[in-house]
């Protein structure tokens, strides 16, 4: 049988994490059919900071499965992010 204060420490780790799940979002780029590898590739080098292989993969992700998620993080840290893709003409939404 668990004493009073161990249930409430359970309950509070159990809180903290469920609100550190629910904080971390993706930003996803979805495909079209107007932008190129290379401006795709260059915008995720540039806004994301990805490697140049890691860019170009993302970006033969998002041509051939239609998206690909890019970074996780919180809402935040991924909203300057996703404007950044969205003001470079490509399609991105954070989910």
């Amino acid at each position: 049988m668990s004493t009073q204060f161990e249930r409430e420490f359970d309950e509070r780790v159990l809180t903290a994490v469920d609100e550190k799940d629910e904080d971390l979002k993706k930003l996803v780029v979805l495909n079209d059919d107007f932008n190129t590898f290379d401006h795709v590739i260059n915008t995720l080098i540039k806004v994301c900071k990805h490697d140049p292989h890691q860019a170009e993969q993302c970006t033969y992700i998002i041509h051939y499965n239609g998206r690909c998620s890019v970074k996780d993080g919180t809402y935040h840290d991924l909203k300057p992010m996703r404007e950044g893709i969205t003001d470079a003409g490509i399609k991105a939404i954070i989910e």
